[in-house]
């Protein structure tokens, strides 16, 4: 038998009759405040579950089902959430975590497609292979997150800190990351030939100031305003994309074809290795 009580007064909540709560039926239960720091719950299903306000921290939660669940506001801390079930393939399915503390969580190859993330805190958490797609992190610190393979495509990550992550091999197409905060960002290859690929993003008014970029596909991308500052883009892909009044100081623009990309009231005076062709005007 498990009991689990408020993390405020102690108070039973509910009361699961089995000896650990590791693949626990725990779906549509009400767990508003529950105190699971630390708790076993590796394949539990916790579907539709309202665990707002709960302490997840540190709690084992490998392989766990948590479609429809609410965790606004939740403590999951340093909690073990590979390979978990958070998204959905509707947006109407996906659980919510709005404001939710998620600092140094291992999510690696969860799902969160359509997840509600707004404003939760996922720094130094562990992403790598999981699914984005679709995912609401807008405002989220994401800051020296590891993302590698990382699927972000189509997500929101408007105002996002993405600062300090490494983001190689991911995918952030078609992602809204309108003045979000991409300092120092990796966002290069671990493969030979490889690349990442950021195709139709917007980043209006970003800062992308010393991100690494070399290889990156960034076609059409809406780079308007922003900050490239010290930021390597060595042998980018940048057809159809739009630099019109960014900051590109002592940005590497070595081997990259800037013939369509538009450049307008940008100051290319102190850009590194652009090869910017004779008829653009515009610039600076």
């Amino acid at each position: 038998m498990v009991e689990i009580r408020h993390k405020q007064t102690g108070k039973v909540l509910v009361v699961i009759e089995a000896e650990s709560l590791v693949g626990a039926d725990l779906r549509e239960m009400h767990l508003q405040e529950a105190d699971l720091s630390g708790a076993d719950l590796r394949n539990a299903r916790l579907s539709g579950a309202d665990l707002e306000g709960a302490d997840l921290s540190r709690a084992q939660m490998r392989g766990a089902a948590l479609q429809k669940a609410r965790l606004n506001g939740a403590n999951l801390q340093g909690a073990d959430l590979s390979h978990s079930h958070i998204g959905s393939n509707r947006y109407g399915d996906a659980a919510s975590l709005e404001g939710a503390d998620l600092s140094g969580a291992d999510l690696s190859h969860s799902d969160l497609r359509y997840a509600r993330l707004a404003h939760a805190r996922l720094h130094g958490a562990t992403l790598d292979g999981a699914d984005g797609c679709y995912a609401d992190l807008q405002e989220c610190d994401l800051s020296g997150v590891s993302a590698l393979g990382t699927l972000f495509i189509k997500a929101n990550l408007r105002l996002a800190s993405l600062s300090g992550g490494d983001f190689r091999d991911g995918l952030l197409n078609d992602t809204n990351m309108t003045g979000a905060d991409l300092s120092g960002i990796d966002l290069g290859s671990r493969h030979e030939g490889g690349f990442s690929a950021m195709n139709l993003a917007r980043l209006e008014g970003a800062n992308l100031r010393g991100a690494r970029m070399c290889n990156i596909s960034a076609e059409e991308c809406d780079m308007r305003e922003a900050d490239l500052t010290d930021a390597d883009l060595s042998r980018a892909v940048m057809g159809g994309t739009v630099l019109r009044g960014a900051n590109v100081t002592r940005a590497n623009f070595e081997g990259v074809e800037l013939a369509s990309v538009t450049i307008d009231f940008a100051n290319f005076s102190q850009a590194l290795n652009a090869d910017i062709p004779p008829y653009k005007k515009n610039y600076r």
